[in-house]
């Protein structure tokens, strides 16, 4: 960890310029009072990524983003990795994903999914909004969405088997979160804030927490998916007390340096004292299970993933198709799709254990699991 200008750095290599300006923006803006950056760290619209701000009044609905709960879930299930990989069984899974876990949304003739009490569309702070939710919403809930969310089935050290999915609010979080933007005071860089203590800075964590909640209720949803079709296809159980959900995009009340903080994670884990969580790197890679430590100075958080290393432009002018087919080659993933992927292969990204390294006296290390079959949205 190094420290410049009241900022606290977790990395692994140089910070971007880029990035280096947007905190420099972040730091000088009203009520921060601590900075974290973690080793993931990239460029972002607004707020970088892998990056925790600490305030006592105002919120920065940049400093969250506008996948607001984005995060993970995981579940253990019976039976053996080597079994999964078998051509014939990991072919019966890709083919059949994407009619019980779609990508951008259901059918409205399927009879979609109707959002439960906690997500009564009426608990968000404006009719436009609960329009938006009770159409959209619904349409788009336990929908896997593109970019860099995935659902993998994985396995660990001892061939068990994991379903792993990375996904966030949808369109509903980007709504809110341009909804509540237009109403913030700008502080300039694409900054803006409101102030918590005002009935516009509270509707603005309500509608925020209902997204936590969506996100978290879609994730389910998807992982429910794909537990009973194992189940139907190779007759596997699923060990639901082994279930994990966390998210990597809020603001949440939080006691740090003995008082009580607003502490924004834009792609950046909580990491309290033994605390459960999931470091994934990209598609082909494992992801770690680890447990937090609670280190202060990190505002008791961690990375999220490895971080890209390449924006989504310059790995696409990179990367051919023999170069995606190559970095593939030990994970199933549905052949159709593969000259599309160029952007999220993991030379995209950071290497992962350079991360982990950087970031040791903040999380420990539970155990490694690496994907079989991965399902991704382009």
């Amino acid at each position: 960890m190094n420290n410049q200008d009241g900022v606290r750095y977790f990395v692994a290599e140089p910070v971007q310029s880029s990035v280096r300006q947007a905190i420099e923006r972040m730091v000088r803006a009203p009520d921060v009072l601590h900075v974290a950056i973690m080793p993931d760290v990239h460029p972002g619209v607004g707020a970088s990524n892998g990056v925790v701000v600490a305030t006592r009044s105002l919120v920065y609905p940049a400093a969250v983003g506008g996948d607001i709960g984005c995060g993970f879930a995981t579940v253990m299930c019976g039976g053996t990795g080597t079994a999964l990989a078998r051509r014939n069984n990991a072919e019966a899974i890709l083919q059949a994903l994407p009619s019980i876990v779609p990508i951008i949304r259901h059918r409205r003739r399927d009879d979609p999914p109707s959002l439960t009490d906690e997500l009564d569309p009426n608990r968000l702070s404006t009719a436009m909004l609960a329009t938006l939710a009770a159409n959209e919403g619904r349409l788009e809930l336990g929908s896997l969405g593109r970019g860099n969310h995935f659902l993998e089935f994985q396995h660990d050290s001892d061939d068990r088997i994991w379903i792993m999915v990375h996904s966030g609010s949808r369109a509903m979080g980007q709504h809110i979160t341009a909804f509540h933007h237009k109403r913030a005071t700008a502080a300039g860089g694409g900054l803006a804030w409101l102030d918590a203590s005002t009935e516009v800075g509270q509707a603005y964590l309500r509608d925020m927490e209902w997204a936590r909640r969506y996100a978290a209720a879609s994730r389910r949803r998807m992982l429910d998916a794909a537990a009973r079709l194992l189940s139907e296809l190779l007759g596997l159980a699923t060990d639901w007390t082994s279930y994990l959900n966390t998210d990597h995009n809020h603001v949440q009340v939080e006691e740090h340096y003995g008082e009580k903080l607003f502490v924004h994670r834009k792609g950046a884990n909580s990491a309290d004292v033994n605390a459960p969580n999931l470091i994934p790197g990209s598609m082909a890679t494992h992801t770690y299970h680890v447990e937090g430590r609670a280190h202060r100075d990190a505002l008791r958080s961690s990375s999220h993933g490895a971080g890209r290393r390449l924006s989504r432009g310059a790995a696409r002018a990179r990367s051919k198709r023999n170069d995606v087919e190559r970095e593939l080659a030990d994970v199933w993933v549905d052949p159709k799709i593969v000259s599309r992927l160029s952007d999220e292969t993991p030379s995209a990204y950071k290497d992962l254990d350079a991360v982990m390294r950087a970031q040791r006296e903040l999380v420990r290390i539970v155990r490694k699991v690496k994907p079989v079959v991965c399902y991704k949205g382009i």
